[in-house]
């Protein structure tokens, strides 16, 4: 079967049409590339595991803050990068692209929002991010608000200003920051844990993960974003180099996590899963050597990837319910 039955190159405007409120809440949801959320939802989901392991408790209302002022963020930065993506030219010569993951959401290019429209979705919901971000303050005080700044200023200046990481070659180390240290070790802060060594550790294989997750997502995309001097690490490293880069990010989640385990941080099973994985991680490491001549194969290695990041932080999540239990 062709890939292109399968994943189609853009959205569909017919699909998002409407003066209906539902319609227009649709256009907004989706246009937030809401199949990424995983990616900032597990981790705080594992900082708050870890949390509740030193605390004893959870304090839900916390979590809940915390996890829809993470998403917004999240969504901010996604809408965000697609205007800044649109500014630069980067998404309109995108002829390489595998939708719906990579080239982003397509929604500027097919006329279902505007660049301007995008624009004031994002700020609208980087307003939103900042108004929980104060309700966490007015119940946590004023050191939140690192954690805020922190994770705003990476996923808008991933794409958007004079600096913009991604061109950098920074993007991929600022976004692996933003939806792995800052999420985790926030999240498990704010139930009551130390920000200490054992937690940095901890939170250092999701934001390998999800580092990975955009890694490979760039790849379809290097022509695209070397044509608009968006200089991405697959565009400096190469197929070669991002794919080593990609494996070395796996056997370094499972590295720290065999450490953990043998400093009884984590259960003696903890490195099962990492070690696993390694074997879908190799597959995919292989899929980036071949680039988007095999887009079947392509996208089989980014939807593994989004997979491994998922199991993995659950994994590590059941980790710490196993010792809260036992």
């Amino acid at each position: 079967m062709p890939q292109e039955t399968v994943r189609p190159i853009n959205p569909i405007p017919e699909e998002f049409a409407g003066a209906s409120g539902s319609r227009a809440l649709k256009r907004l949801f989706h246009a937030t590339r809401p199949k990424f959320f995983p990616a900032s939802v597990l981790p705080v989901i594992t900082g708050t595991a870890w949390g509740a392991f030193v605390a004893g408790s959870i304090d839900v209302y916390i979590f809940v803050l915390a996890l829809l002022a993470t998403v917004s963020v999240h969504a901010a930065s996604n809408v965000l990068n697609d205007v800044g993506d649109e500014t630069v030219g980067t998404d309109k010569i995108n002829e390489q692209r595998i939708y719906p993951y990579t080239g982003g959401s397509r929604f500027i290019q097919m006329g279902i929002l505007s660049q301007s429209r995008m624009a004031r979705l994002g700020v609208g919901l980087l307003v939103v991010a900042i108004l929980l971000g104060l309700a966490l303050y007015i119940e946590k005080g004023p050191a939140i608000l690192l954690f805020g700044l922190a994770g705003i200023a990476l996923g808008v200046l991933y794409s958007l200003g004079p600096v913009r990481l991604s061109a950098l070659g920074i993007g991929e180390t600022a976004v692996a920051v933003a939806f792995g240290i800052l999420p985790v070790t926030g999240a498990a802060w704010l139930q009551g844990a130390s920000i200490d060594t054992a937690l940095l550790l901890f939170a250092l294989p999701i934001s390998a993960w999800v580092g990975a997750i955009l890694l490979i997502n760039e790849v379809p995309d290097i022509e695209a974003d070397g044509g608009t001097g968006k200089n991405t690490l697959p565009v400096r490293l190469g197929l070669a180099g991002t794919s080593r880069l990609y494996f070395v990010l796996h056997a370094a989640a499972l590295i720290v996590i065999f450490y953990m385990t043998l400093q009884q941080m984590l259960p003696m099973l903890a490195p099962l899963m990492p070690l696993g994985v390694l074997l879908l991680a190799w597959r995919a490491a292989n899929a980036i050597r071949g680039g988007v001549k095999d887009r079947s194969a392509m996208t089989q290695a980014i939807e593994s990837t989004l997979g491994i990041h998922t199991t993995g932080c659950l994994w590590l999540s059941g980790c710490m319910v196993f010792k809260i239990v036992f």
